[in-house]
């Protein structure tokens, strides 16, 4: 009987010690997890803007500064998608608002009940109307009150609106994710630059789609009122400009003819309009320009890419150069296509 008990009581020292180290091991084996997986939306589609979709992981190959890396992780599947909507309501979108407003709300009603979508508004700042919801009348009206402020509340804080959505409003969110921005581009008072903000933007792997609503840069030669919070803003003009109008009527003196008016005008629309080409270009998301606001189909197309694009990932190598920012290529093996992927990412410390 002794020898029987000794024997159970060496099995069951003998299962502790076991259990102990299988327990260590699955400790070290969660510490020794990796997280820097590196996120790569990526959107295939043929030379008319189409979706190529039932592609597989050996049909992708992936590229950081030059090297080939293996692909660690790949997703195709239909998932539900989480939106910013950024509507423009700054004083120079006035005759347009209403055009960027239906839009808003033709794009609402492409989502379906699993998806997510926010309503922000920007102006002299960044006022968000709903936070995160898959409610459509929650959105639908939020989309009403995003209303121009009363006339002597000037300002256009396009970048810190795009920047605050990003890293606030996204930050920790994973899955597909994109921000529709409805604007006409033009940035007056803005606390983070133009250059900063593309920068910046390397960081993430949000996708933003850019609509350009066309509108009369006059609105835009702008006095920030005392108490903007925006110190030190005088007028807001073009480079070198001499004259135009106050925008409450009245002219700066030593005003220009309406034909060099017109010059200045354009030259603004199409500085806007490729600043907002970059901030896509650098998302892989896309431009748009719009002259009346009916973009159904503009918004179908990005619905589609949203809910089907593909999703790579690779675990980057150790850092050798201490470099970090480093440059991305996804690469297919199938001929006529066109990809729009993550051009580059910066290493976190």
């Amino acid at each position: 009987m002794r020898q029987k008990y000794a024997a159970f009581v060496v099995l069951a020292l003998f299962a502790c010690v076991w259990c102990a180290a299988a327990q260590d091991k699955t400790t070290d084996e969660t510490i020794k997890v990796r997280t820097d997986l590196v996120s790569v939306p990526t959107i295939v589609s043929d030379h008319d803007g189409r979706y190529i979709s039932n592609l597989t992981a050996s049909d992708f190959a992936i590229f950081q500064d030059g090297v080939q890396q293996n692909i660690d992780f790949f997703a195709a599947t239909e998932e539900p998608i989480t939106i910013a909507l950024l509507i423009d309501t700054s004083q120079s979108t006035r005759p347009v608002l209403d055009d960027i407003k239906k839009s808003a709300q033709s794009f609402i009603k492409l989502l379906v009940p699993r998806d997510r979508a926010m309503i922000v508004c920007f102006d002299y700042d960044t006022h968000i109307l709903s936070p995160l919801t898959g409610d459509q009348e929650q959105l639908k009206d939020a989309i009403k009150q995003a209303e121009i402020p009363p006339r002597g509340m000037f300002g256009t804080t396009l970048r810190d609106a795009v920047y605050e959505t990003v890293t606030r409003s996204f930050a920790g969110l994973t899955g597909r994710k994109a921000i529709i921005v409805l604007t006409d581009g033009k940035d007056h008072g803005s606390r983070i630059a133009s250059g900063e903000l593309l920068y910046k933007l390397q960081e993430t792997d949000t996708l933003i789609y850019t609509v350009f609503f066309k509108t009369d840069a006059g609105m835009g030669m702008n006095r920030f009122p005392r108490g903007s919070g925006i110190p030190g803003r005088g007028v807001i003009g073009f480079p070198g400009s001499r004259g135009g109008r106050f925008p409450g009527g009245g002219r700066f003196p030593g005003g220009r003819d309406n034909s060099r008016r017109q010059t200045r005008i354009e030259e603004q629309n199409q500085a806007a309009q490729e600043f907002l080409q970059k901030l896509s270009e650098i998302t892989a998301g896309r431009f748009y320009s719009s002259k009346n606001g009916k973009l159904k189909d503009t918004f179908g197309l990005i619905v589609d890419e949203l809910r089907f694009q593909y999703r790579l990932g690779f675990y980057p190598p150790e850092e050798t150069d201490g470099r970090k920012m480093h440059e991305l290529k996804v690469k297919i093996a199938r001929p006529e296509t066109v990809v729009r992927s993550r051009q580059s990412y910066r290493r976190q410390n």
